[in-house]
């Protein structure tokens, strides 16, 4: 499985490591995942997800449906 997250898409981004002398050597920055258990209201379950911190901030002002349906997948499935 991919470092990805599932709502957003969120992926690890190619960045430097800059040392003291100012060499610059390449390295990634990884999403920030947690596994998380969100309750689905409609679905009347809990649906697993790993998704970024990002994710978990906006889900609480959206909601699940409405991410869900903006990343254009199908909860069922989770």
């Amino acid at each position: 499985m991919s470092r990805r997250c599932q709502l957003t898409g969120k992926k690890a981004n190619n960045a430097f490591a800059i040392s003291h002398s100012h060499r610059r050597t390449k390295r990634l920055q990884q999403v920030n995942l947690q596994t998380k258990r969100i309750w689905w209201e409609s679905g009347k379950r809990w649906v697993k997800l790993r998704i970024s911190t990002k994710a978990i901030k906006t889900l609480e002002i959206k909601g699940l449906e409405a991410m869900a349906k903006e990343a254009g997948i199908n909860l069922n499935h989770y």
